[in-house]
């Protein structure tokens, strides 16, 4: 069965991204990221010390929270104070994702904190929190530096995210909410700018895939994930060159 795609986006294509940095006044760092209709306010805080089993360490820690604000879905999603099973393991891997691109030996005794908070959800909140969480973190060190706390470049690689998935068959890449709820497989993929995954998650639902299929989704999530990383360039810029060391 083939799938007519909102706004007519071929099966390998993204949604549209808009990125705007510095979006809130007291965060350390800072974006509103909108992928499609999906619209996640990211910031980033830091506290010069770090959990007490990283004590005298040296290293420093980054850690994401995450939530869905009340009116982000079409049924209002009640306020809570404890964390959701879907929610842990979402902050766990934006947490995951940003660290895989830091030096954390290279931040000092730092906890760097990641709140992704999702505005309006339409598909892919978790991969806009990583993409979001990563800018958002990179203006913040990006100040550090100016601010004569940071030296040396700690910055190891990019970092992108997406979903694809399968429907009715087809294999389709940044799956908004209409298509995510109707896959049989779904997909979220992490990598870095050199190529490498930080994290793949996957499940069929129904129906099992094969290792084809696996690969074929690989593959277009790579394609999709190394037009972020074009954006993520552009959008930061002279910025992170120092925080890279190149």
């Amino acid at each position: 069965m083939e799938i007519k795609r909102k706004g007519n986006r071929m099966y390998d294509e993204i949604r549209e991204i808009k990125i705007t940095k510095g979006f809130l006044k007291y965060a350390s760092g800072s974006c509103l990221i909108e992928m499609g209709d999906t619209k996640v306010l990211c910031a980033v805080n830091y506290e010069d010390k770090v959990p007490q089993w990283l004590k005298d360490t040296g290293n420093g820690w980054i850690t994401a929270e995450y939530s869905l604000l009340p009116s982000s879905t079409q049924d209002r999603i009640p306020r809570s104070s404890i964390s959701s099973g879907r929610t842990q393991e979402i902050q766990r891997m934006i947490g995951r994702s940003l660290r895989g691109v830091v030096d954390l030996k290279r931040i000092g005794e730092r906890t760097f904190w990641v709140d992704c908070d999702v505005i309006q959800a339409d598909g892919g909140t978790r991969v806009a929190g990583v993409i979001g969480g990563f800018v958002a973190l990179v203006e913040c060190l990006n100040k550090l530096k100016k601010a004569g706390l940071i030296n040396v470049p700690v910055l190891k690689d990019y970092i992108g995210a997406i979903s694809v998935g399968i429907v009715y068959g087809n294999i389709l890449l940044d799956l908004d909410y209409s298509e995510d709820s109707l896959a049989s497989v779904d997909l979220n993929i992490v990598m870095t700018g050199n190529g490498e995954f930080v994290e793949i998650q996957g499940t069929a639902e129904g129906y099992p895939f094969t290792k084809k299929q696996l690969e074929q989704l690989l593959i277009v999530a790579e394609k999709g994930i190394n037009k972020i990383i074009e954006i993520e360039k552009q959008i930061l810029k002279d910025e992170i060159i120092f925080l890279l060391g190149h």
